[in-house]
This record gives C-alpha cells, sequence and structure tokens, in this order.
C-alpha cells in the first residue's frame, strides 16, 4: 500500500505543479514587464530631475532684473524717482538694497543725490521700473530665500555648567 500512496501521492503533487505553472507563467510575464516599465520610468524622472537642477542653476546664475542697454542709456534716474519708485513698489530701503545687490546704505545715498547709481545697478532699477508690487515682493521672497539656503546656522560649543557647593 505504501507504494501506490507514494505514486498517488507524487501524481497529485506533479499534477499541483502543473495548474500551478499555467497559472503563474502569464503573472510572470506582466511581472516581467512592469519591472521594466518601472525601470525606464525610474530612468526618466532621474534624468527630469538633473534637467530641472540645471535650470535651476542656470536662472539662480542670471540676475532677474535686467534691462535692455539702450533702455538703460535713455533712462534718467533721479534721487526722486528713486525715492518714488521705492515708494510705490512698497518697498523698505533694505529690501531695495537687497534686489538691487547693493548695501542699505548706497540706497540712502542715492536717494539724497550724494551718488548715481551705476550702469549696472542703473539696469536692475530701470527693469524694476516694470514690475508691480506683487512682483516685487515675490522676487524678494526668492532672494531672502536663496540667502537663507547659502547661511549655515552656527552653534555655540557648550559652556560646562559650574557646579555649586552646598
Amino acid at each position: 500500500m505504501g507504494k501506490v500512496e507514494a505514486i498517488i501521492k507524487s501524481e497529485i503533487v506533479r499534477l499541483a505543479k502543473r495548474e500551478m505553472r499555467k497559472v503563474t507563467s502569464p503573472l510572470k510575464k506582466d511581472v516581467w514587464i512592469l519591472k521594466s516599465t518601472v525601470s525606464q520610468l525610474r530612468k526618466t524622472v532621474i534624468n527630469l530631475e538633473r534637467f530641472i537642477a540645471l535650470q535651476k542653476k542656470e536662472r539662480d546664475k542670471q540676475p532677474p532684473l535686467k534691462a535692455a542697454p539702450e533702455e538703460v542709456e535713455t533712462s534718467r534716474l533721479s534721487p526722486r524717482l528713486i525715492r518714488s519708485l521705492r515708494k510705490r513698489l512698497g518697498l523698505s530701503q533694505r529690501n531695495l538694497a537687497r534686489l538691487a545687490g547693493v548695501t542699505p546704505l548706497t540706497v540712502y545715498q542715492w536717494e539724497g543725490g550724494v551718488f548715481k547709481p551705476k550702469e549696472e545697478k542703473k539696469g536692475v532699477l530701470v527693469a524694476l521700473r516694470k514690475l508691480g508690487r506683487r512682483d516685487a515682493k515675490r522676487l524678494l521672497e526668492e532672494k531672502k530665500a536663496a540667502e537663507n539656503k547659502k547661511r549655515v546656522p552656527k552653534t555655540k560649543p557648550r559652556r560646562k555648567q559650574k557646579k555649586f557647593r552646598k
């Protein structure tokens, strides 16, 4: 009887394996296709992320505020016009200085008539004329965010606490 049981058992195992192969072989093909698709999608995402990083670097390199050289030459910037531009955009001297890439003292001196803006900064001011309040605030926020990314917080070394005697 032992031989018959073993034969029946082996036959059941053989038929079960055969049925499982019938069911799983199409699934194996589907899984293989899905894996290759996911792999291709991963590569595409990686390439797109690299492209975006390059685009961001290029955008950060280029100053956002530029005006045509002809426009800069023909424009006049008096201290009163600089002050009225700043007021119209709703900016403080510090914020205008941040947008123009100068110090707040320089803006103060421009508005006081002590100095005139050089050609490069004059181009920035001419470009600022074309912006509205929202655009100026957005540019300012972007500049602040970029500056904050560059700054590394400084940590102070811990001081040893003095032990008090009782």
